[in-house]
């Protein structure tokens, strides 16, 4: 059996147009891949066709060989800032605690477990004097740092991000990846939208060049190169000189 994430001739359209065309690629376990590419690429709705949340054309996803109906425990999801709505009534702790409801069930009484399990979630991103705060009371990067605090506490094997450095600050950026590192330390797969080519080389371990299809897939120090950046974004880039180890386009 196969560990990891994998995606398998996967297609996706609205209105019959092509968001995504022939998808694949794979993700080992104890990995950090960013999904890279231009506005209308296709890289949230590769997120959401892992999660079910749309249904493809063709293809599948596999957690571990298995489909996301399986293995939702044990996958996280931090959604888009701009997906979520910050007005609902709730404390920065029971935001959190949502987290643990794939494992104890709606409707359920939540055990001292799941609650200090939460505590600790928010300890890691720093965010535990606030605990008790309303989300909205929050800036940009903390209301970040609690939703990946939620998706901590799920105690999973993958997690999605999507573009979570949108809006944060340095302070913030530094934390989340300092956080991904560590769960690449306990083996896990950390999958990441993002947009910042100027950092793709310190923050990951492989890519996944993709607009509409995969441009190239794999480890940074092999796919990332000026060529295919250019086929991803259809427009010259300029690669800086790699003892920079940067990206400017």
């Amino acid at each position: 059996m196969t560990k990891g994430f994998r995606v398998e001739d996967l297609t996706v359209a609205y209105d019959r147009e092509p968001v995504l065309w022939d998808i694949d690629f794979d993700v080992p376990q104890g990995t950090i891949m960013g999904i890279v590419g231009p506005n209308g690429a296709g890289k949230t709705t590769l997120i959401k066709a892992a999660l079910g949340l749309i249904k493809p054309l063709s293809g599948h996803v596999l957690f571990d060989e298995k489909p996301y109906k399986k293995m939702y425990k044990k996958i996280g999801y931090v959604p888009q800032k701009g997906s979520v709505d910050w007005d609902f009534p709730t404390t920065v702790f029971d935001v959190v605690l949502m987290g643990r409801y794939g494992h104890v069930g709606w409707m359920r009484p939540v055990r001292n477990k799941d609650r200090k399990l939460a505590l600790e979630a928010l300890r890691q991103v720093d965010m535990l004097p606030y605990a008790k705060r309303h989300i909205s009371e929050l800036s940009g990067g903390q209301q970040q740092r609690v939703f990946i605090a939620r998706a901590l506490v799920q105690e999973a094997d993958i997690y999605f991000m999507d573009e979570p450095f949108q809006g944060v600050d340095v302070k913030t950026e530094k934390a989340i990846v300092a956080l991904f590192k560590q769960l690449k330390a306990q083996n896990k797969i950390v999958i990441v939208v993002h947009h910042d080519l100027n950092t793709v080389r310190d923050y990951f371990d492989a890519v996944t060049l993709l607009n509409v299809k995969v441009v190239a897939s794999g480890p940074v120090k092999d796919v990332y190169t000026k060529e295919n950046i250019a086929k991803t974004y259809r427009a010259d880039v300029y690669l800086q000189e790699e003892s920079d180890d940067h990206v400017a386009v």
